[in-house]
């Protein structure tokens, strides 16, 4: 008689974080995935390794549809929920959308989970939960007095997390990212950076005076896939590298990796993003066993265009 596989669903899991997690997750082969992705931000050219395997089946749904959630949760046993509005211009353009995403969504997934006995919901929060820091580095039992909309509605996820834990059972695990960085991003710094130093453009920089915590895909990853392990109930996670990066120095480093001669275009600070932010990661190394690179920004290479990638080899 065979043995039943795994079952996994993962929200978001077209996307940049989500599509990585998918390629650790099916590297077991006692392990089935369903991605629930809407797209808006996702790609199915991210899981086209995958395609035609059978252990592997993309849903095109949205975890602001209930019904959908529900049916589509039935008979899992980990959840990794990753869909969300994940970006805070995003949010701050469009706060509907990111209430009805993070926090309708979350309660969403939450609500089916709980009904159909799940064995483990994996919640992806974020540094920006936090605000501004009062000092660093943060740790878990740190204020959350989130600076914006984005950081409010992941603070509103997790509050929803602690709530079905306590009224229902639910095992859950949160997990707050720092700034994950890596291949099949776009829109946030690093993969910008990299296209503007290529085509010899400015690189803008607005403030200038941040310090933040980047931390490499494969470590979030592996994060996300050892909690997804853990038994019983555990308090928040900080997700980092634990060692701060100057804004100034990572724009230098990116314009030296593509040879550029991009000069910095300094830009009036944006008053809703976070300036500071250096992760405490010893809950990270205690609960997960995980270690993160001496060097966080090591793998900045594997980010850059295919040219400059060929070049370093």
């Amino acid at each position: 008689m065979s043995q039943r596989k795994i079952r996994v669903v993962v929200t978001g899991g077209a996307g940049f974080i989500g599509s990585h997690l998918i390629d650790r997750l099916l590297a077991d082969d006692n392990t089935e995935v369903l991605v629930l992705d809407n797209l808006s931000r996702g790609r199915i050219t991210n899981l086209a390794r995958w395609q035609g395997n059978p252990r592997l089946d993309v849903v095109q749904a949205d975890v602001r549809d209930a019904q959908s959630v529900q049916a589509l949760l039935y008979d899992s046993d980990i959840v990794y929920h990753l869909a969300a509005q994940s970006t805070v211009m995003g949010a701050v353009n469009d706060l509907g959308y990111t209430f009805s995403t993070n926090v309708v969504g979350t309660f969403n997934v939450l609500t089916a989970a709980a009904h159909h006995g799940v064995r483990r919901v994996v919640f992806t929060s974020s540094r920006e939960v936090y605000g501004e820091p009062i000092s660093l580095p943060v740790d878990e039992e740190s204020p959350l007095l989130a600076a914006n909309s984005y950081g409010a509605s992941k603070a509103a996820g997790e509050a929803y997390c602690r709530a079905f834990r306590r009224e229902f059972g639910l095992q859950t695990a949160v997990l707050r990212l720092a700034n994950v960085y890596g291949p099949r991003d776009f829109g946030r710094v690093i993969p910008h950076w990299f296209e503007l130093a290529q085509a010899g453009c400015e690189l803008p920089v607005y403030g200038g005076k941040q310090v933040l915590d980047f931390v490499w895909v494969g470590q979030a990853v592996e994060a996300l896939v050892r909690a997804g392990r853990l038994e019983g109930s555990v308090p928040p996670i900080n997700v980092g590298s634990g060692t701060g990066t100057r804004i100034v120095d990572l724009a230098r480093r990116i314009g030296r990796l593509v040879d550029s001669h991009a000069r910095l275009s300094l830009q009036p600070a944006r008053k809703v993003e976070v300036t500071r932010f250096v992760a405490n990661v010893d809950r990270m190394r205690q609960i997960l066993k995980l270690e993160p690179p001496l060097d966080p920004l090591a793998y900045l290479p594997e980010v850059a265009p295919l040219p400059v990638r060929v070049a370093l080899t």
